[in-house]
């Protein structure tokens, strides 16, 4: 167990794929009635996944923690998803798809697992608008497109501001079908404690009823993990409350090996922090940099004015607005990727020119998109001369059209009407790059055990382009595990039902009841809470958008203390064999104080700057994230030796055959 082989299949890039599904294994129809498939997690990787291994007749287990497969965090995407169909005929194509992913991850992502992503892009798209997904369309029926930060085309699908949630619905619908069936076993309010394991092989998972506090066997002949990401380590983010690492975590104890910790990204539009009450983030979407302008204050004196609420942002003159990214990447404008426009507004802010009472908020302005919409739509309208007042409503008009479900949710939540004054907005954690190790079939170091969506390391590098998550967890669920899974389960055929009375299964209930009665016997000095904002803070100051070498080296001592205090002290009220939320935040922090730790080791130990992990020591004079290809070209996949400080690094070298390696420039 534990040899890294990506199982890349040999031959010209545009046709490894095809190549592949041509010469695995398959299932016959009749042996995919004999054999089981449990699938933890059911946002838009795990659900479409799901669905389809029903549809093509293995018999399917579902475990998700929310009471419905429909509140997944998957629903809360905003902006699109990415798919290469060139409908704008602005020059787009799989290679350009391939290639500004491969860029946008700063030339950390594994060339085959990329340009497959893109191969199959476009019939995400067919698949879902055949569901009825409602994309939204151009007046002459046609599906629109927008653009993201990071390209040059129009490739971005979406409905609205909605659009996780459209594409979720699709994967639910046909989830329901195969729960209809009888094909599909539905277990919500489940949550995955361990995984199982016989002979070295993934044999099914101990899972937690929420609801009654029974500890329960499953078992299976393979295990996809597709439980999302590991951003809420962090505390405040724009994750779900609930988004945790458990069973990523769990899978990684037993021997999967974990990639790229410290990849993980900071989203530059998101409401920005507004005091210590706050539990999560709000993300305003990426989409919005379509149309809106970002800048703060060219003269300290009217950032102070601003923040002291002597100067309202639409009284500053053009010629004293800062459009920022605009000055320093006249090509990409306000549309750079992620990591570039929020290490921006940082800097901004932290040479004193941001614009909230806090000091780190920036604006996000539509003024300019209002009248320019308006003009074009007055004009159209056979208005030839239309005044000031009337260009303004019908533009407010168009903005809404496009962008009104996230101007009225950042109304509420900021009490401001996004219409008549900029949005402020402020970098936060919003997705991981990092995950567990997988290869070329998306299986993990464990033989039988899959992770697919943002579980996974495999697509995005060191930083993810926009629109790209929901691409890749629909990819990956809908049409790469369906067929790679079959190569491994074609060795089962004739094994028969797994028992759960196994020693194994056993073993493993016996190690998750002792886990759970030692988080209850803490003597009960401070909450579960206390250690997750003190866990969140750290990892913030220390690693969040930019590290240093002795930051990073204070962060896991402190890590480390904090976890044995956690241990030792945290109070978890009610009982351990009924409904008790506090002991599933519990165990959830307990397995982000590990990984918080391998986060800071890996930040660490990649003495380099890339993408979303800036080191301070390695930059540009301008600035910019300074890579070191020389030596630091490699997935780092981290093995589990019983404490995180132990674990053992082992490289899979990066081989670019495809393209060249440049220092990536927005300018």
């Amino acid at each position: 167990m534990g040899i890294l082989d990506s199982k890349v299949p040999k031959g010209p890039l545009a046709e490894k794929w095809t190549n592949h599904k041509n010469t695995i294994d398959l299932v016959n129809p009749a042996n995919k009635r004999n054999i089981d498939v449990i699938v933890v997690g059911t946002g838009l990787a795990g659900g479409s996944a799901a669905a389809t291994l029903a549809e093509l007749g293995y018999n399917v287990k579902t475990f998700c923690y929310q009471d419905s497969p429909r509140r997944a965090h998957s629903i809360a995407a905003q902006g699109g998803i990415n798919a290469s169909k060139n409908y704008q005929g602005d020059g787009d194509s799989d290679y350009r798809l391939f290639y500004d992913t491969i860029k946008g991850g700063d030339y950390r992502s594994r060339e085959a697992n990329v340009y497959r992503l893109a191969e199959v892009s476009s019939n995400i798209i067919d698949q879902c608008v055949a569901q009825g997904v409602p994309f939204a369309r151009e007046y002459g029926g046609l599906l629109d497109n927008r653009s993201f930060g990071g390209v040059l085309v129009s490739r971005t699908f979406y409905a609205k501001g909605q659009t996780g949630q459209q594409l979720l619905l699709g994967a639910y619908a046909a989830m329901n079908r195969q729960i209809q069936r009888g094909k599909i076993r539905s277990f919500t309010r489940h949550e995955m404690l361990d995984l199982v394991l016989i002979d070295g092989k993934a044999r099914g998972i101990i899972a937690r009823n929420l609801v009654t506090g029974e500890i329960e066997r499953h078992s299976a002949h393979a295990v996809v993990i597709a439980s999302g990401g590991y951003g809420n380590l962090f505390f405040l983010s724009t994750y779900c409350m609930g988004a945790n690492v458990m069973a990523a975590w769990r899978t990684h104890r037993r021997g999967a090996f974990f990639a790229n910790p410290c990849f993980t990204q900071i989203h530059p539009t998101c409401i920005p922090v507004s005091g210590e009450h706050q539990s999560k983030l709000t993300l305003m979407s990426e989409s919005l940099r379509n149309d809106g302008r970002i800048w703060v204050p060219k003269k300290m004196e009217d950032a102070k004015a601003i923040r002291e609420g002597k100067l309202k942002p639409t009284e500053l003159k053009e010629e004293d607005r800062d459009y920022y990214l605009e000055r320093r990447y006249p090509a990409f404008g306000n549309l750079v990727p992620r990591d570039v426009a929020s290490r921006a507004a940082k800097e901004r802010c932290d040479a004193g020119f941001g614009v909230n009472k806090t000091g780190e908020a920036v604006y996000l302005d539509f003024s300019a998109a209002i009248t320019r919409y308006g003009t074009e739509k007055a004009y159209t309208s056979g208005m030839k001369d239309p005044d000031a007042d009337t260009v303004r409503r019908l533009g407010e008009e168009v903005i809404e059209s496009k962008y009104g479900n996230l101007f009225q949710m950042y109304e509420k939540i900021v009490d401001q009407n996004p219409y008549k004054t900029p949005m402020m907005i402020y970098p936060a954690v919003h997705y991981t790059m990092g995950g567990l190790w997988v290869d070329y079939n998306l299986q993990t170091t464990i033989p039988g055990c899959y992770s697919i969506g943002e579980s996974n390391f495999s697509d995005h590098g060191a930083n993810r382009l926009g629109a790209s998550a929901l691409m890749q967890g629909l990819a990956d669920g809908y049409f790469v595990l369906p067929y790679t899974i079959g190569d491994y389960l074609s060795q089962d055929i004739r094994t028969g039902k797994i028992s759960t009375d196994l020693p194994e299964f056993d073993e493993a209930e016996k190690a998750v009841k002792e886990r759970l009665e030692k988080l209850m016997s803490g003597k009960g000095l401070h909450t579960v809470d206390y250690y997750h904002k003190k866990l969140g803070k750290i990892m913030w100051d220390k690693c969040g958008m930019s590290r240093n070498e002795k930051d990073l080296k204070d962060a896991i001592k402190e890590i480390a203390t904090l976890r044995k205090d956690f241990w030792e002290n945290v109070k978890i009220t009610g009982d351990v064999n009924s409904k008790n939320q506090e002991l599933e935040k519990a165990g959830r922090v307990a397995d982000f104080l590990e990984i918080g730790e391998l986060f800071a080791k890996d930040a660490l130990e990649r003495n380099e700057s890339c993408g979303g992990h800036f080191r301070e020591e390695y930059q540009t004079p301008e600035g910019e994230a300074l890579r070191d290809d020389e030596n630091y070209k490699y997935v780092a996949a981290w093995e589990y030796k019983g404490e995180p400080k132990d674990a053992k690094l082992h490289k899979e070298e990066l081989v670019y055959e495809n393209i060249e390696l440049k220092t990536r420039s927005y300018k």
